[in-house]
């Protein structure tokens, strides 16, 4: 019924091992990120390298969970070169003996889900099957890999009004499924896109989609159970995509539009991963319960717990600073870091007055936001 965006399952993982380890996409792009120096000089012999290497490595793979394992080693020595401390919290006060519909920010392409499972895992918890775009899986082969670690799609580029419907209503119906049915946490993005500005919303047409699959008889508040959504506020130091966020808002602040190159979506991937966040902070937040009226409440009231518990680095305040130079009576700006400041400033090397203007704005907006947040209440 939703094999054309569910995840793989155990017994389907050996036949598209086979089939990715003769994949010449996935192939260039391990040794392009890998060995970039020789890949440029010597392509088809690194591809043959590439291939004996996947060959040796991923033969003794012969379900989901050891694929998840390998993946996990990667992601702990990316967080060991790439951060300086990885942190999570609000699990312990949570109920994890039913499944978890887990709604975070979006910062970062792959890591957002990476480092929930992370956390999970950590924790001795089941990871999540993660919500990704089918316009980030351009080629068969990325999404099979995605596929293979717990990835199902969400279809965004359908046609017609009367198609995107049916999308709609078919992935809303999985997800329902695949929590109450199969019994597996969930991971989506609280809006499709990363928040490049730094403004952390959720998109009202997400809940919408959520609750499609809604008997209309049904309370609001009796599906919001079935369906125990978990707010996760992810905060990082430093955004190792800032400086391509920043161009991309100021073109389009410019001229009204902003054209990706073609291998735009995998180099942020790979700047993401690799690129140094300082330090990242995960807080599990309250179930979303309660009898709400409509999605936009229920939208506002995961906005207000990601952004309550969103942690503010030195360098969101060193932002502030920059930006408004009379904020001393929101900031103790005596206290921002020395540091912090040198360190925007390297970020914005090789910008215009525009772009470094946005790049302080998507550091600023998460203290902007609280602010507004506080005023509310």
């Amino acid at each position: 019924m939703f094999d054309d965006i569910r995840p793989y399952r155990d017994d389907e993982v050996t036949a598209i091992i086979q089939k990715l380890i003769n994949e010449t996409g996935l192939q260039t792009s391990i040794a392009s990120l890998v060995m970039p120096k020789f890949y440029k000089y010597f392509p088809k012999l690194s591809q043959k390298l590439i291939r004996l290497s996947l060959k040796l490595k991923i033969k003794t793979f012969k379900n989901i969970e050891d694929i998840q394992q390998e993946v996990a080693k990667y992601l702990y020595k990316i967080i060991n070169k790439s951060t300086d401390g990885f942190t999570f919290n609000g699990l312990d006060k949570i109920d994890m003996s039913k499944p978890a519909l887990f709604i975070s920010n979006h910062r970062d392409i792959v890591l957002d889900a990476a480092l929930i499972n992370l956390a999970l895992y950590q924790s001795g918890l089941a990871t999540v099957e993660a919500a990704v775009g089918d316009n980030l899986l351009g080629k068969p082969w990325v999404a099979d890999l995605m596929r293979l670690n717990k990835s199902f799609i969400v279809k965004r580029n359908e046609k017609t009004k009367r198609a995107m419907l049916q999308a709609s209503k078919h992935l809303s119906a999985y997800i329902h499924h695949a929590l109450t049915d199969n019994k597996k946490n969930i991971w989506i993005a609280q809006r499709e896109g990363r928040a490049k500005d730094g403004i952390d919303k959720t998109n009202a047409a997400l809940i919408s989609m959520l609750l499609l699959n809604k008997n209309k008889q049904m309370p609001i508040a009796e599906y919001l159970q079935q369906l125990n959504i978990i707010p996760v506020s992810i905060s990082y130091e430093l955004d190792p995509c800032d400086s391509e966020k920043a161009i991309e808002l100021a073109a389009k602040e410019a001229t009204g539009e902003y054209l990706k190159s073609e291998n735009e979506d995998l180099n942020s991937i790979t700047l993401g991963l690799t690129g140094q966040k300082g330090c990242v902070h995960l807080e599990f937040c309250s179930p979303i319960q309660g009898d709400f009226t409509d999605s936009k409440a229920i939208a506002e009231a995961i906005d207000q717990q990601i952004i309550s518990k969103y942690r503010l680095y030195d360098t969101n305040r060193a932002a502030v600073a920059q930006l408004s130079p009379s904020s001393e009576n929101i900031l103790n700006t005596k206290e921002i870091s020395e540091n912090s400041i040198q360190q925007l400033k390297k970020r914005m090397h090789g910008l215009n007055k525009s772009q470094q203007h946005w790049l302080l704005t998507m550091y600023a907006n998460p203290v902007f936001s609280k602010q507004t947040l506080e005023s509310k209440h």
